[in-house]
């Protein structure tokens, strides 16, 4: 597996962005796409979130391997996030919050945050959501089912990000009808995966202020080096077909995988495993070529 870094920018022109990165779907780190003067850098904290929000019981998220046959994975349980906060502050912990809306919840936030769109509009802000993790936790390899381009924005910590593009799917080991990968980039064995090998991408680490631009459709896995938290915004995909198939994943394809799992169980998720495989083997060949 190669990767490269992530090229960090301040202070593009909207067309400018659009043409060289939007367009062109090419990975990038914006630092100044939150606005140094949002409210957000002076007034947000654990001790703040715990404060207007500490109560609500919120699902946890944990280790994904187990949740392979899922278009999501499931909750592992459940606490306060004010409980969720002190863990991931006191310890290294695997537990994650997926796509909390806590903005949703207490939509006076929204106004603490002042967004730089270097789309010219495309970004659709009143769609956030929130990422919390405990150092050491991470996300399995996948790509977003509604086809959006995703601006990730770090508060707190760190995050690294592994990007690569659609068309790598295969060397990926994805699950057909699905949008994650069988196989886990950093622990799983070459042996058993020899197309990981081949996997050419891009590496992100951003902190507070930062924002990591992932193209639509490109393969994230995310991994918290310190705990944390981030907001996502998404801007629609650039063309038809990228859009329909979005509406495809989201109303077809995973309906559709979910009554084949309900009707074949384990021989289901058996048939896709071994349908990523041949498909891998195939594109190392083609690699070789």
């Amino acid at each position: 597996m190669k990767l490269q870094p992530v090229e960090k920018i301040s202070g593009i022109a909207p067309n400018d962005f659009v043409r060289d990165y939007l367009n062109k779907g090419q990975p990038v780190i914006i630092k100044d796409f939150i606005s140094p003067d949002s409210a957000c850098w002076t007034k947000w904290s654990y001790d703040y979130f715990k404060e207007i929000a500490g109560s609500e019981v919120v699902n946890i998220y944990g280790k994904e391997e187990e949740s392979q046959n899922y278009a999501a994975s499931p909750p592992v349980g459940k606490m306060t996030f004010g409980e969720y906060l002190d863990k991931i502050s006191a310890e290294p912990t695997e537990l994650r919050l997926f796509l909390f809306n806590l903005l949703k919840l207490r939509p006076e936030l929204k106004k603490d945050v002042v967004y730089n769109d270097v789309t010219g509009g495309k970004v659709l802000q009143g769609l956030p959501f929130m990422f919390f993790g405990g150092e050491g936790s991470s996300t399995r390899n996948h790509f977003d089912i509604d086809m959006s381009h995703v601006f990730i924005s770090q508060f707190q910590g760190y995050k690294r990000i592994w990007l690569f593009p659609n068309n790598q799917s295969d060397l990926m080991y994805k699950l057909p009808y699905n949008f994650h990968s069988i196989a886990n980039l950093k622990t799983s064995s070459t042996d058993v995966y020899p197309a990981l090998k081949l996997l050419d991408g891009y590496e992100a680490v951003i902190g507070p202020g930062e924002t990591c631009y992932m193209p639509a459709g490109w393969w994230h896995y995310i991994q918290y080096e310190t705990e944390g938290y981030s907001i996502s915004v998404r801007a629609l995909a650039n063309s038809f077909a990228e859009k329909l198939k979005g509406a495809r994943n989201l109303f077809v394809t995973r309906h559709f995988d979910d009554t084949m799992r309900k009707i074949f169980k384990n021989r289901w998720l058996d048939y896709k495993v071994e349908v990523a495989t041949k498909r891998a083997n195939k594109a190392i060949k083609r690699n070789q070529k």
